[in-house]
């Protein structure tokens, strides 16, 4: 069934536990996510970023998922998410679309900048019933940054900034940056737990963990107890799939694109289904 994602993760972090936000592109990469759901019988977001929309189309893909959830396993919360939205344009697309939570993503831009922005895409989405999640700090990635050493209390969250940035915006959600890094960016060696502890004091809303794909059971539990509730993942679905994919084109000469995509299928829903282990999500549906 279809959910609410602010609600979902407002019961994750009243549980102390946190829900899988899992990015996807394809039919076999959602099979995979909500197979995974099913068999761990967890809560979980099905999101989606611009480029997707524009990969998929913003209505195939959003209904592909839609269809799965609500058809084949209506018992498993489901959550559908705009992941990354860096626009107030693309926000309002993805409402047209369908979509009920987003993200808008201005933490490129300076405190102010994303401040104003995010109020104005605030005002509009929950006017439509749409819930809104935001950036304060900075996540990298490659390509972004050189791999060299950098200073990364320029880039980690304000516990501070993070209170006045909620109050003032009305966000549903808040990702933060505490030394985590997208892709393969390296991270800093230890994340900041005592600046999360100080951001989760003072602001009211679920927290974010973007940029965490790689990280083992000991570290996700040391943030879902200071405050985290969900985590977003795609890097290591997408190494699953792409791996799996790999591997069974190098051992042999299958040429039915179902049997070959029903592996990389079956890598994702693996993975899908560790993560949700770690996070404390399973039995949760």
């Amino acid at each position: 069934m279809i959910v609410d994602v602010k609600e979902m993760q407002n019961k994750a972090r009243e549980g102390g536990y946190a829900v899988g936000a899992f990015n996807t592109v394809n039919l076999e990469t959602t099979q995979g996510i909500l197979e995974a759901a099913l068999e761990m019988k967890s809560p979980v977001v099905v999101q989606m970023t611009e480029k997707t929309l524009d990969y998929a189309g913003g209505r195939a893909i959003y209904n592909l998922v839609r269809t799965i959830a609500e058809c084949y396993m209506p018992q498993i919360p489901v959550g559908i998410h705009l992941d990354h939205g860096k626009s107030f344009e693309i926000v309002q697309r993805a409402t047209e679309i369908g979509l009920t939570s987003v993200m808008y993503d201005g933490s490129r831009h300076n405190f102010a900048d994303n401040l104003a922005v995010t109020k104005k895409v605030v005002d509009f989405c929950h006017a439509k019933g749409v819930s809104v999640q935001a950036e304060l700090g900075n996540v990298p990635y490659l390509g972004e940054l050189s791999m060299q050493e950098i200073n990364w209390d320029d880039y980690m969250t304000d516990p501070g900034q993070a209170k006045e940035f909620v109050e003032h915006t009305g966000i549903d959600v808040l990702a933060v940056a505490i030394g985590n890094a997208h892709g393969f960016f390296r991270e800093r060696p230890e994340p900041d737990y005592a600046r999360l502890e100080a951001i989760a004091k003072v602001v009211s809303v679920p927290l974010v963990m973007h940029g965490a794909s790689d990280w083992e059971a000991d570290r996700v539990t040391e943030v879902i107890n200071r405050g985290v509730s969900c985590f977003n993942v795609d890097t290591s679905t997408r190494l699953a799939f792409i791996g799996q994919l790999r591997q069974s084109l190098e051992n042999g000469d299958e040429t039915d694109l179902r049997k070959l995509l029903a592996a990389s299928k079956d890598a994702v829903k693996k993975t899908v289904k560790e993560k949700m282990t770690y996070f404390g999500s399973a039995g949760k549906a």
